[in-house]
């Protein structure tokens, strides 16, 4: 996909198909999980390679994604921490803390994203 936009997506390559929200304008990235108490399935950050939980009201899974969607670290971040940003990151996927581990993402792991509503 040349030009994201925000909005529900699914992102496929995991165990199990996972919800997604995309979050591509710097507003929506902006405000990312601020001010919510979890997520159904995971936000993806594009572009994005790095992230904070300054303000969270829960721990995150926090997974780092090259450019073609290949997973280069998992980390699990508390509220209040700074996530240096990671090279060769072009994406950055969040979701509640272990739910990661559920789904079987892992370093080296290729995904992909379909938006609900493609054009």
């Amino acid at each position: 996909m040349a030009r994201w936009e925000n909005g529900p997506g699914i992102l496929h390559g995991a165990d199990t198909d996972i919800p997604v929200e995309i979050a591509a304008s710097y507003r929506a990235r902006s405000r990312g999980l601020l001010g919510r108490d979890g997520i159904e399935g995971a936000l993806l950050l594009t572009p994005a390679s790095g992230v904070h939980t300054f303000r969270m009201r829960f721990a995150l899974d926090i997974a780092y994604l090259k450019r073609d969607f290949t997973v280069l670290a998992v980390h699990t971040m508390p509220p209040g921490r700074l996530g240096l940003p990671r090279p060769r990151a072009r994406h950055v996927l969040e979701a509640e803390a272990g739910a990661m581990a559920r789904w079987g993402l892992r370093p080296g792991l290729r995904l992909s994203v379909t938006p609900a509503n493609p054009r």
